[in-house]
């Protein structure tokens, strides 16, 4: 901006000012000046006269025009939307997720975790110690009350006699006969080889009947561990329908009946109400303002 006015010599001091020079007496200065005047005067003060026009023209639209309508937008339009914003769908949205959330934690995740301890893992823990107390109590402990039992009876109703015999009765009797009579040693011999043949199919027998125990045992606790998991899967399959099943139903009717209706009638206010306004403010005021401010730049030459 180009102040048309001179700016005014301050008057020195006569002790601070230093002296001028003398000036002759044939220079032209005052006419000069006059010159000087009259051109800042013309070209000048309609610079000024105009940026001033344009400064208060501004200044009256900002005042006048563009404040009212900002503030009744901002009164009647934008705080009004926000609250209906905030009142009418954020505040039912967190209570929703708020609700969803209580919901799914009190309705779903503490009765499922109620049901899987009480009748998964409790069941469960229950039947693991039973199997194993029964195979401890009837398989374990009387298989080796049975192996100690047989040890002992094959140690004190088998070996001991037979090695008592056979050392008295078979083999003395043997080395003696063995020495006198060899043919009724190679005798003795053959009936011995009978006895232990006979002795090692009864221990078969015996091992064949232990082992057919303990796979019926087996059978049986494999049964029972079957009719448990069948029973566990049909009681989450029927916690299932009872709980979380009705949960997604109910979830989908209130996002389609709820949600969705609100969302669209917020969609049919913002249309109905700030579209309309923003183009008629693009259209009547925005835009004549930006034509008229584009003009008179382009007719002071601030702009092409």
């Amino acid at each position: 901006m180009i102040d048309p006015a001179p700016p005014r010599p301050q008057a020195p001091s006569d002790a601070l000012a230093p002296p001028r020079p003398p000036v002759p007496s044939d220079a032209p200065a005052p006419l000069v000046a006059a010159v000087a005047r009259g051109i800042a005067l013309v070209v000048v003060l309609p610079v000024r006269l105009a940026w001033e026009l344009v400064a208060a023209i501004g200044a009256a639209l900002h005042r006048w025009l563009l404040a009212p309508i900002g503030r009744f937008v901002d009164r009647w339009l934008l705080r009004p939307l926000r609250w209906l914003l905030h009142h009418a769908l954020w505040l039912p949205l967190v209570w929703l997720g708020r609700g969803l959330a209580w919901a799914a934690r009190t309705l779903i995740w503490q009765p499922l975790v109620w049901l899987f301890r009480n009748l998964v893992w409790v069941p469960l823990v229950w039947l693991g110690r039973g199997l194993a107390w029964l195979a401890r109590n009837l398989v374990w402990v009387p298989l080796v009350w049975l192996g100690r039992g047989l040890g002992w009876l094959a140690r004190t109703v088998v070996w001991a006699p037979l090695a008592w015999l056979a050392y008295h009765l078979v083999w003395l009797p043997a080395a003696w006969l063995a020495r006198r009579l060899a043919p009724l040693g190679r005798l003795l011999l053959a009936g011995l080889t009978a006895a232990g043949r006979w002795l090692r199919r009864g221990a078969a027998a015996v091992v064949r009947v232990l082992l057919r125990a303990a796979a019926a045992v087996a059978r049986v606790l494999l049964g029972v561990l079957r009719w448990a998991w069948w029973a566990a899967g049909r009681l989450l399959w029927w916690g299932y329908v009872v709980t979380l099943r009705p949960f997604v139903r109910g979830a989908g009717w209130l996002w389609r009946h709820a949600v969705v209706p609100v969302g669209r009638a917020i969609a049919a206010a913002w249309r109905a109400t700030v579209t309309p306004t923003a183009r008629w403010l693009r259209h009547a005021v925005l835009h004549p303002i930006r034509i008229t401010t584009r003009e008179v730049l382009v007719a002071l030459g601030l702009r092409r």
